[in-house]
């Protein structure tokens, strides 16, 4: 696949994220060197991204089985094949990964993980947390800080989705795509 708008140079790349004080390694991945075509843009979804990542107050099972519903759901390989392995790093079992897929019907999932893939499922069909999916959420993210990072996580994850698919990021070269079977999403345009 092919990006529909050109990377930046990694030397371009090196020298935004080092003005915008980010770590090399966060700079050098197709989807900044996309977004560096755009300095403003790029330095404020990268600043949003590194506090939900690296300053999070949820709970980051609970945030990467989100993203990977989110990447199966919006047939995103990018964000399923990225999110594998923050996922697997995080000591997240792949069989839990695995479940998002049909999380309804899992039994390695726990009730607090189906809470967040309820609600998660309520906004990628277009409608707002129901007040009974809430409460389930807020029966297991009891903190105010924690709900609202939740909740600005899945938007953030929703739009990078978005951006990943109609930009046609790609992956790196000696990616696996739709880790760790190639199982693609329904949703997945070939």
């Amino acid at each position: 696949m092919t990006s529909r708008v050109p990377m930046v140079s990694l030397e371009r790349a090196r020298e935004l994220g080092d003005a915008m004080g980010m770590p090399a390694r966060r700079t050098q991945s197709e989807a900044f060197r996309v977004l560096a075509n755009n300095p403003g843009v790029a330095r404020v979804a990268y600043h949003q991204l590194m506090q939900l990542l690296e300053n999070n107050k949820f709970d980051t099972r609970l945030r990467e089985l989100m993203i990977m519903r989110i990447g199966w759901v919006t047939g995103s390989a990018y964000e399923w094949a990225q999110h594998w392995r923050v996922a697997t790093t995080a000591g997240i079992p792949p069989e839990d990964i695995l479940a998002v897929r049909d999380w309804g019907n899992s039994e390695h999932l726990t009730q607090a993980d189906k809470a967040i893939l309820a609600a998660t499922d309520e906004c990628l069909a277009g409608r707002s947390i129901s007040d009974a999916a809430w409460a389930e959420v807020a029966k297991h993210v009891t903190e105010p800080a924690q709900q609202v990072e939740f909740v600005i996580a899945m938007g953030n994850w929703m739009m990078f989705s978005l951006l990943f698919r109609n930009l046609r990021i790609p992956l790196a070269q000696g990616v696996a795509v739709w880790p760790p079977d190639g199982q693609a999403s329904p949703a997945a345009e070939c």
